[in-house]
């Protein structure tokens, strides 16, 4: 029946597949859990999404710009989703401190609170690079 070569094939061919759908499984399950309602009846994407519809009039140019420049050590397949994620952060910063346009204090603040601890090295060596200041926001570090 399956001998050699061939049954080596097959059986690669299996663990291949069976690990594929393990790790596709694992990512569609993350952000089906994030799509889903909590208490309040909206979700952490229907939030996001909210806080910066609510915000899109405040951004300047250059604060654009600089979300645009930190999020450059993000890999280019997900860039546009931590894009998201940190704007609706910023957003919810700038509407808790009734802000009246969005800060470059903002956009860091913004940046730290929604990167997860692992990415701070590489935001911190990004701020060097753009010669910005981190000690006043080593706290939310």
């Amino acid at each position: 029946m399956l001998e050699g070569w061939f049954l080596y094939f097959i059986l690669f061919w299996v663990v291949f597949l069976v690990a594929s759908f393990a790790i596709g499984g694992f990512f569609m399950f993350r952000k089906f859990l994030k799509r889903f309602p909590k208490e309040d009846g909206k979700s952490d994407l229907d939030w996001e999404e909210h806080y910066v519809n609510e915000t899109i009039h405040l951004w300047g140019d250059e604060e654009k710009k600089m979300l645009n420049e930190l999020v450059t050590p993000v890999p280019e397949l997900f860039r546009d989703v931590a894009k998201q994620k940190i704007a609706g952060k910023i957003g919810e910063l700038a509407l808790k401190d009734r802000a009246s346009s969005i800060s470059q204090e903002l956009v860091i603040r913004g940046y730290i609170l929604a990167t997860p601890k692992r990415d701070h090295k590489f935001l911190r060596k990004k701020l060097n690079e753009m010669q910005i200041d981190v000690t006043p926001y080593e706290h939310l570090f």
